[in-house]
């Protein structure tokens, strides 16, 4: 279990997956959901996230984007295939893998 000062680091060098690009691969750092969207309390969507297995730790690689504004994409988080809306995506931070390797060690 990482102490708190890492975790503050972990979180500041990690970006939302929602800025990532087609290939990228890295493991969930956090779930920082920023407040409601669009009718939705910012508890059902982290609810919504931890249900699809996004979790700390978890690996994730986007594999296709769609072809209007880049949305929706296809994640695959820990070897099962699911759907996000750039949106939702915004809420999960993420950090390489090279770096989740680094601060595991």
């Amino acid at each position: 279990m990482s102490d708190p000062d890492t975790r503050t680091l972990e979180a500041t060098q990690a970006t939302p997956l929602g800025l990532a690009r087609r290939g990228f691969c890295g493991r969930v750092s956090a779930i920082m959901v920023g407040g409601d969207h669009l009718g939705v309390s910012a508890s059902e969507i982290e609810r919504r996230l931890l249900e699809f297995g996004i979790v700390e730790g978890a690996s994730v690689q986007i594999l296709h984007e769609g072809p209007v504004g880049r949305d929706p994409i296809a994640v695959r988080v820990n070897g099962t295939t699911i759907a996000l809306r750039r949106r939702e995506a915004m809420a999960i931070m993420v950090g390489d893998h090279d770096q989740a390797a680094k601060t595991a060690t």
